[in-house]
């Protein structure tokens, strides 16, 4: 397939509510997304590089600068025969995960349309809906933490996750588990804590935890496997891998026992695909994490959450969590038994509001290969 022309859109979302985790308050979120459009067919992909380098080195701005000098000249104006070819064109650009990924998303749409088949098919899935579950921010205070869930568990969602922070912990993994007994629940301290802590996650061995996700260095492998010996929990690592070498490491060292896999940190769906099967070749189960992605990026994950070893619920929420309108039809909703419908239209299984798109719009350039110019 010939690619003939891509677009570039930083958008702006603004939150239904700020969004607090130990890296700071969020109150609208800045993504890439990147439009595909050859031989007649429409890709959509989302980069979920944000504003502030706090998750990631990455951010819009650094994205924006791959994609528009590196990656899209690497591909654009030649014929495409498959994913594995468009990553070989760039293979030789190291990092800038998001911004690969952003791009590998919209080809996988793409070919999927292509091949006249949905996005989960074309990835390997195998079901046609997903658990999910939601990431709750940290709370002011023991009551609204309880007030969010008691109406996140009313929406139908099986596993709750909350945020937390020195300090914002303990009293609150405490308090969930005397109101809501038997609930998944799960915490995210995204990098926040050290070794020295050891006392506290102790503690929550006693809580009956789904998992402990990231506590330690957003780039530590080695100083997880010491916590983990210690806990009967399971951790799980987020931040810390980037890749299926990475992945490899933590298993063999014991870092965790849950991956939590997002394409966007790990570069796309091809290795987020790899990821995958080689935890479910040593029987390590994985959950899709989540980056407040808009509808398009959201649809991508719901896909890849449909293959077989993504046994827990991830943080795939309805658009309406985030954000009071979304730039797709139909927006994703979470059904009454805790599950999300996974597309089964062709591609990603939506449309793009290009109406709501505009609004969201910052910045929007244009490339195409006949004058090799852009606009």
């Amino acid at each position: 397939m010939k690619i003939e022309k891509i677009e570039l859109r930083h958008i702006k979302m603004e939150l239904v509510s700020p969004f607090t985790t130990s890296m700071g308050t969020e109150y609208d979120e800045e993504h890439i997304i990147v439009r595909v459009d050859g031989e007649g067919s429409t890709g959509w992909g989302e980069s979920v590089a944000e504003g502030t380098p706090f998750y990631s080195y990455e951010t819009v701005t650094t994205a924006w600068h791959i994609l528009q000098d590196f990656l899209i000249p690497s591909i654009l104006g030649k014929d495409i025969s498959g994913i594995d070819k468009a990553i070989a064109s760039y293979e030789k650009v190291r990092g800038h995960m998001m911004a690969k990924a952003g791009l590998e998303a919209a080809l996988w749409d793409l070919f999927a349309k292509s091949e006249n088949i949905s996005l989960s098919k074309m990835l390997g899935g195998t079901r046609d809906k997903i658990d999910v579950g939601v990431s709750i921010g940290i709370q002011s205070s023991v009551a609204e933490l309880i007030k969010k869930v008691e109406g996140y568990l009313a929406e139908g969602y099986k596993r709750i996750k909350i945020k937390i922070s020195p300090g914002n912990d303990i009293q609150f993994v405490q308090a969930l588990r005397k109101e809501f007994p038997n609930i998944l629940l799960q915490v995210d301290a995204n990098s926040a804590y050290e070794l020295k802590h050891i006392g506290l996650f102790k503690q929550m061995d006693d809580y009956n935890l789904l998992l402990i996700e990231q506590p330690l260095g957003y780039e530590d492998i080695y100083d997880h496997s010491k916590l983990q010996r210690e806990l009967k929990t399971p951790i799980c690592l987020d931040e810390s891998i980037h890749s299926l070498d990475d992945t490899r490491a933590a298993i063999e060292l014991d870092s965790c026992r849950v991956i939590n896999i997002k394409p966007g940190r790990v570069g796309g769906f091809t290795e987020s695909k790899l990821i995958h099967d080689y935890c479910a070749s040593k029987k390590i189960p994985v959950w899709h994490g989540g980056m407040l992605e808009s509808g398009i990026g959201r649809a991508g994950n719901v896909a890849l959450a449909s293959l077989p070893n993504f046994t827990l619920p991830g943080d795939i929420s309805a658009s309406k969590r985030y954000y009071k309108q979304d730039i797709v039809e139909p927006e994703f909703i979470v059904n009454k038994d805790g599950t999300m419908d996974v597309p089964t239209l062709l591609g990603i299984g939506v449309e793009v509001n290009m109406g709501m798109l505009e609004k969201v719009t910052v910045k929007r350039k244009v490339f195409t290969w006949r004058s090799r110019t852009t606009s």
